[in-house]
């Protein structure tokens, strides 16, 4: 009898100890597998559209872009709140001069990926072909626990296409 409580108070204690750990709780956020590009605003009056080709992985994806002007976020500060802490805090944006757009790929991974930009200016003349390859950049926002955001972005300009710093 006393092996029986022995083990019942074992098998207890081993339940108790493990159900006290702290599990991670993950945002329900799924990101979009694109490769973003914006065109710097120097360039960008020149651009009339872009052709992007993207390669990764042996597959490749390709569109021209739907071109939108670019914007920053300008912070408006905060208004405090009680106990002097912050309350409301407020942003807007506002028009940078570039041009942004997204190709839609089926999957992003980590690999390498090779992406090229043609299109025409303003003058119906054809752009120069600019081609990049960079790894993509991976992140864990929420903790490795939570899975990786992987991003591939690219800045277009005169001197030719590049991966985002």
């Amino acid at each position: 009898m006393r092996k029986l409580a022995a083990v019942a108070a074992l098998a207890l204690t081993a339940v108790l100890v493990t159900s006290c750990r702290p599990e991670a709780v993950c945002p329900a956020i799924a990101q979009a597998p694109v490769v973003s590009l914006t065109v710097d605003r120097e360039y960008a009056p020149s651009v009339k559209t872009i052709h992007l080709l993207a390669c990764q992985d042996g597959r490749c994806k390709e569109a021209d872009l739907e071109l939108v002007p670019g914007s920053v976020a300008v912070d408006q500060g905060c208004k405090p709140g009680p106990s002097g802490l912050d309350g409301v805090c407020s942003a807007t944006s506002s028009p940078d001069g570039t041009l942004t757009g997204m190709l839609m790929m089926e999957t992003l991974t980590a690999n390498r990926i090779e992406v090229t930009a043609t299109g025409t200016s303003n003058t119906e003349a054809p752009l120069p072909a600019r081609t990049a390859a960079f790894t993509p950049r991976v992140a864990h926002p929420f903790g490795e626990q939570c899975g990786s955001f992987i991003t591939a972005h690219v800045v277009l300009d005169a001197a030719g296409l590049r991966p985002s710093p």
